[in-house]
């Protein structure tokens, strides 16, 4: 039989591979037991103590019941995917924008090896704590059985999205153990420079402050920012108007480096004296499909070494500016010197630079902790929804403009990034964004993930048509869009702009909805099915699954952006998925042959895919493998 590798179609188990982590550290506090490796935890303590530790001794954190559930819940993996939903969806082929329905939970989860470290900004404006609202309740003790049978839409939604009365017992602990497992999945999102900012108000700031000092780490703090929503009000609680939310904000690591004058590694080199450096990547997040201009083979000078670009992490610069770049001294090739161990070019950034612009070259302008008051209030969001929809069908939608300023203050030398919102509502972070484009030609790109909560029967909304609030966000982006559209086609025949009669912004988004595996329970656990039960399931793969849910599955599951640009073409007689040029082909008709990989074998490309029933027959699929080894020998295949 074939042993071509199978995707395991699942996001990483982060208990597994922190255990891992913790082995290389300390052999001596891991154990096996008849589940696997575990962790002696009081061996554990002790290694981290300079006392010896006896038993528990109080401590600064804080605590909740539910906290250690927090953990677990987003430590589990899931083996839930994203159906493209192509009908809902605007230039679905060409844009890079994101729409995703569905638990951001789960969508967290999906998302970590496809965008690990590649989100530049997150917004944020999750559900108050003010006994009023609604939080997610999760739980992940159902079994097995019951999780894949369900669809992971609205039945599951209505169980999971239960109201938190401030009678209830766990009133604050409910709303912290909803929020911690999607901010520690959120930080692994962030750049190395990436800025992460959350509305918030009165009720919980406090312990946000403390979760996030603990997820995000305390020494990332960047400011608590007070956003005016409203004037005085007179009738109200002890004489005193809560007029101000709050805005917090944290930043990676690097970032507060950078801000802070540097804790960086700094070099001092004779070739450059009273000069100190340091060394940054010099390649980017896009592939070369999209910066087909810096996929280029860089040439040592020197010595004549060819560096070729990689396909997924294009050089960050092109093939024109890498001399002016090199006769400025920016760029260090491996052998220069003998106490840098590298294997490709760096950049190299100068201390006195970084201290000079600390804030341009991390994208951060420097802002005051107070807002300016153009930023507007809660009924200037209002207004903003009002404009696009006649009836007022959300409650509080947040200013477009105070997005914008924050967009502008974290993004403005960054201009072609990534921005993410995990709690979407309205989707007025994507209105901000497609609005900042418009007006300074960037290129950011956003990532809109909202559960579709159901519309109150006897709302605006639900009588307008719109039954869940996925229908209300996807509607505004397509309204904005063309009145953004308008707005720049006016100003274009006023001031003579796009002569050549081209507007390039990137008005489109994708949707993706949460559902369950494409795959059977048999692939995720054959060792539960008898060997002739096993004939049963010829194919591993739910009847009702397209091509391009497979596609789907399989990117996330190899770790590419869903915002690749996806081609379909005709190899052979099959049909075949394209996705950024050479970077994976995926076919998942029948029939796969010699023939068949002879054609594929010609593209060279990095990956390819295929299902695991598609093959002619047995003999066909070990031969297929032996034929791409000899064909295409640097080609990654795998099966579903």
């Amino acid at each position: 039989m074939s042993n071509i590798e199978k995707l395991d179609l699942s996001t990483p188990d982060f208990v597994n591979e922190n255990i891992e982590k913790i082995a290389a550290f300390f052999p001596n506090c891991v154990t096996e037991t008849a589940e696997g490796k575990k962790i002696d935890f009081d061996l554990l303590q002790q290694e981290l103590s300079h006392d010896i530790v006896e038993g528990n001794r109080e401590r600064y954190r804080l605590e909740w019941p539910g906290k250690r559930e927090a953990i677990v819940t987003a430590n589990l993996p899931t083996t839930k995917t994203l159906r493209p939903v192509r009908e809902d969806s605007v230039d679905f082929d060409n844009t890079e924008n994101l729409y995703i329905e569905g638990d951001n939970l789960e969508v967290l989860k999906l998302l970590q090896e496809s965008y690990f470290g590649k989100i530049k900004m997150i917004y944020i404006d999750p559900p108050y704590n003010t006994g009023n609202d609604f939080v997610y309740k999760d739980n992940f003790a159902i079994d097995r059985e019951t999780e894949l049978f369900e669809s992971g839409q609205i039945d599951e939604y209505n169980q999971r999205l239960v109201a938190n009365p401030e009678t209830s017992g766990r009133y604050h602990s409910d709303w912290l153990t909803m929020m911690y497992p999607r901010l520690k999945l959120a930080r692994n999102l962030l750049s190395d420079n990436g800025v992460i900012f959350i509305s918030i108000d009165d009720h919980e700031v406090h312990n946000l402050r403390k979760i996030c000092d603990e997820v995000l780490g305390e020494e990332n703090f960047v400011a608590q920012f007070p956003w005016r929503k409203r004037t005085a009000k007179s009738d109200v609680p002890f004489g005193v108007s809560q007029d101000y939310e709050w805005v917090l904000s944290y930043a990676r690591k690097e970032f507060i480096a950078a801000l802070e004058g540097g804790t960086r590694k700094y070099y001092e080199s004779p070739d450059l004296p009273n000069r100190p450096w340091r060394i940054h990547d010099l390649t980017t997040q896009r592939s070369a499909s999209e910066r087909p201009n810096s996929d280029f083979t860089i040439i040592n000078p020197k010595n004549g070494e060819k560096y070729p670009a990689n396909p997924l992490r294009t050089w960050a610069m092109t093939e024109d500016t890498f001399p002016k770049y090199y006769a400025e001294n920016k760029i260090v090739f491996p052998g220069d010197y003998d106490f840098l161990y590298i294997s490709k070019p760096v950049f190299r950034y100068f201390k006195d630079d970084d201290e000079a612009k600390a804030g341009d070259l991390f994208g951060f302008i420097p802002v005051s902790t107070n807002f300016p008051a153009e930023i507007g209030m809660s009924q200037d969001g209002t207004k903003d929804f009002g404009e696009l929809f006649k009836d007022k069908l959300f409650s509080f939608p947040k200013p477009v403009e105070l997005i914008k300023y924050i967009l502008k203050a974290s993004t403005n030398f960054d201009k072609d990034s990534i921005i993410l919102d995990f709690f979407s509502g309205s989707a007025t972070t994507a209105h901000a964004v497609m609005q900042l484009n418009a007006e300074d030609g960037g290129k950011r790109k956003y990532i809109m993930v909202q559960l579709p909560e159901l519309t109150d029967e006897k709302s605006e909304a639900y009588k307008a048509g719109y039954k869940n609030i996925c229908e209300i966000g996807k509607e505004r982006i397509r309204r904005a869009a063309n009145k953004i559209k308008e707005e720049k086609r006016r100003k274009a025949e006023k001031e003579g702009m796009f002569a050549n009669g081209e507007d390039t912004q990137d008005y489109g988004f994708r949707v993706y909805r949460l559902d369950s595996s494409n795959m059977k329970d048999v692939y995720y656990r054959p060792q539960d099915y008898k060997q002739e039960t096993l004939a049963m399931f010829a194919d591993n793969i739910k009847p009702d699954r397209t091509a391009d849910d497979l596609l789907t599955q399989v990117m996330l599951d190899w770790g590419l952006p869903l915002s690749y640009k996806i081609d379909r073409t005709n190899i052979n007689g099959k049909q075949v998925f394209r996705v950024a040029q050479d970077s994976l082909l995926a076919c998942f008709d029948t029939g796969i042959d010699e023939a068949f990989i002879k054609a594929i074998a010609k593209e060279k490309p990095l990956r390819v895919v295929f299902r695991d029933s598609g093959f002619a027959d047995d003999t066909a699929k070990i031969n297929v493998r032996q034929l791409l080894q000899q064909l295409s020998p640097e080609t990654e295949m795998k099966v579903i």
